[in-house]
Parts: structure tokens; sequence; C-alpha cells
């Protein structure tokens, strides 16, 4: 962490030591908020069946929740890979999300990687801050790994396409906007291996973890304030997000740091956003954590930067990729008819 946000840290603990919880990851980073016990993940639990079990199970590091699931394209050749990385606001989810781009992938000879990683919770356990950083940190380690094993797994890591819903679509986002994370000085060979990748097709994102964009974009936005490590003040009787939009200012280099909006380059992969309802800009949203609003306004970031974006939603024009797993074999595949 580089000196200017230590000071900031150490004057975040300072300013919001009045929020109660909201400040804990600054005060105390090795322990978690006093908000509920903590909840242990399995790994091994999964929501929904697979249609085909993978072909490798294995690890990326320590901590339990540090897993791959890989499925294996079959081919004489190396394959693209689809880097799948499952929703749950990083508090929840598993890789059985993966199961509906599964099987036309693999028939498509695209290999398959569903990932596991730290939550929040687990997170703020292991003192890191702010809390996002672990599972975003997390997955681009496990790109790196899966990249490592392409001899082994019969890998093109040339082509490789991002994919997630939710939480798993906002990490896919931070991972392809990112300059490369790779570290090509590093005595770990996996630590040298590229972050970078060819698109990323993805499914209700939150493109900002900003509270001011999200309440402008949308007014009745909650979501965010967990991934700074801010919780709910009963005594204050204010919500989670109003502590986040509160905070905002004191909290703003982990936001510019952590929101895939603000890393946008021209010379960016592909992206592809894709959304189920139609936008409504301005006005309050049934679901606001996965509106619409999001993908537009980052098209609109997008436009202006002349970085490469398709935004999907009913009604939407110039749609020329109906669905996610279309757009990624378009860029995974373009030979193929």
């Amino acid at each position: 962490m580089r000196s200017p946000l230590l000071a900031f840290v150490v004057a975040l603990t300072l300013g919001v030591a009045s929020l109660h919880a909201a400040d804990a990851p600054a005060k105390a980073p090795a322990k978690a908020p006093a908000a509920a016990p903590a909840k242990v993940t399995d790994p091994e639990f999964r929501k929904y069946p697979l249609p085909i079990e993978p072909d490798e199970n294995v690890s990326y590091g320590s901590h339990r929740m540090q897993r791959i699931y890989f499925w294996r394209a079959k081919s004489d050749k190396p394959t693209p890979l689809l880097f799948y990385i499952h929703g749950g606001g990083w508090t929840g989810g598993d890789r059985s999300v993966v199961r509906t781009m599964l099987k036309p992938a693999l028939d498509a000879g695209i290999s398959v990687v569903s990932v596991e990683y730290r939550n929040i919770r687990d997170s703020m356990n292991d003192g890191l801050v702010p809390p996002v950083k672990g599972p975003m940190v997390d997955c681009a380690r496990a790109l790196q790994f899966t990249r490592s094993k392409a001899k082994e797994w019969n890998l093109d890591k040339t082509k490789v396409a991002l994919a997630g819903g939710s939480a798993g679509a906002c990490t896919s986002l931070w991972i392809a906007f990112h300059d490369d994370l790779a570290d090509p000085n590093s005595t770990d060979p996996i630590a040298r291996e590229s972050t970078r990748v060819t698109c990323a097709a993805v499914s209700g994102a939150q493109t900002t973890l900003d509270p001011k964009q999200m309440r402008d974009w949308t007014p009745n936005s909650k979501y965010g304030a967990h991934a700074f490590g801010i919780v709910w003040d009963a005594k204050q009787k204010l919500s989670s997000f109003d502590m986040f939009y509160a905070a905002r200012e004191r909290i703003l280099p982990w936001i510019k740091e952590y929101s895939p909006y603000e890393l946008v380059s021209r010379d960016d992969p592909p992206v592809g956003l894709f959304y189920s309802t139609p936008p409504n800009l301005g006005k309050d949203e049934k679901d606001p954590t996965h509106t619409a609003n999001f993908g537009v306004k980052l098209k609109e970031h997008c436009d202006e930067l002349k970085a490469p974006c398709e935004l999907v939603y009913p009604g939407a024009p110039n749609v020329v990729h109906a669905t996610d797993s279309d757009y990624i074999k378009a860029h995974l595949l373009p030979s193929a008819k």
C-alpha cells in the first residue's frame, strides 16, 4: 500500500469513528465487525446440480475457498477458455451458476473454469482492506493460476473470456479494465502470468462502486457498502447505503481503485454488458442492484474513451450479440460459423 494511502487509512480511522462498524477495516483490519457470527463457507457446496462434473478441482491458494473447477473441451489443439466468476454480492453464491453456459461452451470447443474465492467475511477475517480486495485479487490470481496450467490443461492462454453475473460481473469488469497484474520480476511463476483477456461478457453488472454515481443514476440504490466494511448502524438509524454515502469522500481512493468505471482505457478488451430489463435513468428501479442504468453509464463512458463496449437489454438498439454466450463465441472463435 502506498504511503499516501497509508495516511488516508489513518485519517479514515479518525474520521469514521462515529460510524460504529463502518470503520472496522481501518481500526482493526484483522477482525470482522461485530455484525453477525462468522459463517463458515464450504467450497464444495453447490446450489444447483451441474450437468457435467469437472475434470479438475484444485486449490490456487491456502484458503479453503480458493479453488478452481475446470472442464476440459475435447480437442487435439489448445482450446480457448471461458473463465467464470459467480455472483452473490461477494457474500454467497457458488460455482454451479456456470451451469447454463457450461455445455454450450464445451460443445463449441471452449474449456471452462468456474472459480471460488474468499467472500467479504473471509477477507475481513484475513485483515484485507477494503474487504472487496479479497474476492477481486483472488479471482485475478485464479486466472493467473489457470494460465500457468495451459500446457497441462491444453489451453490457448491468448484466448480467454471472462464472464459472470452481479458481483461476479463487477469483478470480471475490474479484471478486464485493470492494468496487467502480472509481475514479470516475481520469483513466483504464477505471479508472472498475465491477467489481460480477450473479452468479457457479463450479466447484471454493477459497473461502479461509487455511491454518488449509483444514487445519481438510480435514486433508490442500496448496494456496495459491505464491499468497504460498512454495516448498518441501528443506533443512528442509518441504512448501510446512507453510511456508505456519508463516508464517500474518506474512502474515495478505495472506491476509485475497485470501481470498473474508473479503470476504463482505450486499450482495454471489448466488453459485453447484458441486462434483463431496460434502463430507467434517474428513476427508482425495482431491482436497483442489477439495473441496466449501470450499463448505460458505462457504455457512455466507454464510447467517450473509444473503448469497445456492447450494451444489450430488452429493446436495446444495435444489438449484435443477443446473449453472453454468443458474445464469447464471437470473440474466442471468430472463424466459427
